[in-house]
């Protein structure tokens, strides 16, 4: 029994540590499937999820999902120290007599006890170690418990900070791409540029974009979970509407912006990948097909009414059709797994920007594209 205690206790505390340090400050990519953080949360998601479909009705959902991300940190590291003062009371309650308590017998509920106050550094003395292994042993947990404050103070903030950088861009998508973004609006808007410069700075931001997420998103795997400010965005939704434009851009157009979509695209699909992934997420086949052939059709004709010159050729058509199948079965993944929707080709033809609207229901007085449009009645 007590072989068996020493060797659970240094496995619980060895798991633990790797774990932390894979999830807080190796800075590459953990592929492996038996992880404690990876079971923590697959486990919570699915119930966070189940009691909010349960609880919730209609648009609240997407409001309780987005407190998961935030709330599963605190867990997360609450888990961490829980399992941390197992493992060690295990090796205190082992020898049988490695700690001194005012009762005089050592029993598991005091290993407990006399963890937990030397892991978070209480150091209350009324139960203290009784031989050198002991005290060495207290020395190491506390240095743990210090390690740990450390984590707090460090980790959250650098979380903050890349979720931030993350949302900067997605709102700066509204008003370029529509709420909720769609690759015809991106298109369409830029369409008054014939020169395309302007796409092509677009998606070249949105390349750089692309390879800092897929960073701070292997660092950081949590802010997946982060959801952002407004209910029809989401930064799946985002790299999906810009992985849409990139594969019409590369099938369909010609000109500079055509190697600026390549590159971009190429960016956008190794993120998708990797973060499907990192949350094994296999790719599977979307739910329905986000472009029919009949939008397809509105999609080019509506391009063309505003100026821009497509491609006449057949070969465009499958060549869009293969690109598309490149990613959307890992979008379709992450969405299915993350409860993210992703963004139509086609914008619904009463959808407003969110900067059009507000909580009261005011109109900007502008169109989806910022020409000026005939004024609305406020609605209260």
């Amino acid at each position: 029994m007590q072989i068996a205690a020493v060797i659970i206790g240094v496995a619980l505390i060895l798991i633990v540590l790797l774990d932390a340090f894979e999830t807080v400050v190796f800075p590459r990519r953990v592929t492996r499937k038996l992880r404690l953080v990876r079971y923590f949360y697959r486990t919570t998601w699915s119930l966070w999820t189940l009691l909010v479909r349960a609880v919730a009705p209609g648009r609240r959902q997407e409001t309780y999902l987005s407190y998961f991300g935030p709330v599963s940190l605190p867990l997360l590291l609450g888990f961490w120290a829980v399992v941390l003062i197992i493992g060690f009371a295990l090796l205190y309650w082992a020898p049988g007599d490695a700690i001194k308590t005012p009762e005089g017998v050592v029993t598991f509920g005091a290993c407990i006890y006399f963890s937990g106050t030397t892991f978070f550094t209480l150091g209350l003395g009324d139960i203290v170690p009784n031989v050198a292994m002991a005290r060495a042993l207290v020395m190491f947990e506390a240095g743990i418990g210090f390690g740990f404050l450390a984590i707090v103070i460090s980790y959250l903030p650098a979380l903050n900070q890349s979720f931030s950088r993350r949302e900067v861009n997605i709102s700066l998508l509204d008003a370029r791409a529509g709420s909720p973004p769609t690759a015809l609006e991106i298109l369409r808007r830029h369409s008054r540029d014939h020169t395309g410069n302007a796409l092509t700075q677009l998606l070249h931001e949105w390349e750089r974009w692309s390879a800092e997420l897929l960073e701070s998103h292997l660092s950081f795997p949590v802010l997946v979970y982060f959801r952002s400010q407004h209910d029809n965005q989401s930064w799946l939704a985002a790299l999906t509407s810009i992985l849409d434009t990139c594969a019409f851009v590369v099938t369909n157009l010609e000109g500079e912006s055509v190697r600026q979509a390549e590159l971009t695209f190429a960016m956008a699909r190794h993120a998708i990948v990797d973060l499907a992934l990192i949350l094994h997420s296999p790719p599977r086949k979307p739910k329905s097909d986000r472009l029919l052939p009949s939008d397809a059709v509105v999609l080019r004709s509506t391009l063309v009414a505003e100026g821009m010159h497509l491609r006449e050729n057949l070969d465009a058509v499958k060549q869009l059709i293969e690109l598309r199948r490149s990613y959307e079965p890992f979008v379709a993944a992450l969405s299915n797994r993350l409860h993210l929707s992703l963004p139509p080709w086609i914008p619904a033809s009463a959808a407003s920007d969110n900067w059009q609207v507000s909580a009261w229901g005011k109109s900007s007085g502008l169109d989806r594209t910022g020409r000026t449009k005939t004024p609305e009645k406020d609605h209260f």
